[in-house]
């Protein structure tokens, strides 16, 4: 047990986990910020515009 490090010994130290993140929690982490940047940079309209094109297209 004297090789044991905690968890909050090993954040004060700077180190991370060798783990990997779970998908959901990496998604809730991006997207937010992917959703800025989409508009910011007018993503949002480009989207709708193309599914306008598609929609209609479809006859609908």
């Amino acid at each position: 047990m004297a090789n044991t490090v905690t968890r909050t010994a090993r954040a004060m130290r700077g180190e991370r986990r060798t783990g990997t993140r779970h998908p959901l929690v990496a998604a809730a982490m991006v997207l937010p910020l992917a959703a800025l940047l989409a508009y910011l940079f007018g993503g949002v309209d480009a989207v709708v515009t193309q599914a306008s094109s598609v929609a209609g297209l479809m006859g609908r």
